[in-house]
């Protein structure tokens, strides 16, 4: 199973359901369960499945507050150049994280946890 390393507090959102969008500045064609990695921690804490990816407009960006939990008064500009929502639905947090080895240069992605 691919893993995303995503910070805090986003991956709690994510895990506790109130975040369904994670905001990237690249498209991803990856679609199926992936893990859950807290930044830092060696740690999958829960998975997710990925089941799409979309370009958002400034204007999207804003009015979708609710599926990406930044504070309104983060959005009046783009974080990336080309960002993109990678849609998440049925988040499953682990009873206990479970540790992993993170291969060295890994930022976004781990490949095999």
């Amino acid at each position: 199973m691919k893993g995303l390393i995503i910070k805090s507090p986003w991956i709690d959102y994510i895990l506790d359901g109130r975040k369904t969008w994670e905001i990237r500045g690249m498209n991803t064609k990856t679609r199926g369960t992936i893990g859950l990695i807290k930044s830092g921690t060696g740690h999958v804490y829960g998975e997710v499945d990925l089941v799409g990816s979309r370009p958002l407009s400034l204007d999207s960006y804003k009015e979708s507050h609710a599926f990406h939990c930044v504070e309104r008064e983060h959005c009046e500009e783009l974080p990336y150049k080309h960002t993109h929502a990678w849609i998440f639905e049925n988040p499953r947090l682990y009873s206990e994280p479970i540790a992993y080895e993170h291969p060295m240069g890994a930022v976004i992605w781990v490949k095999s946890i």
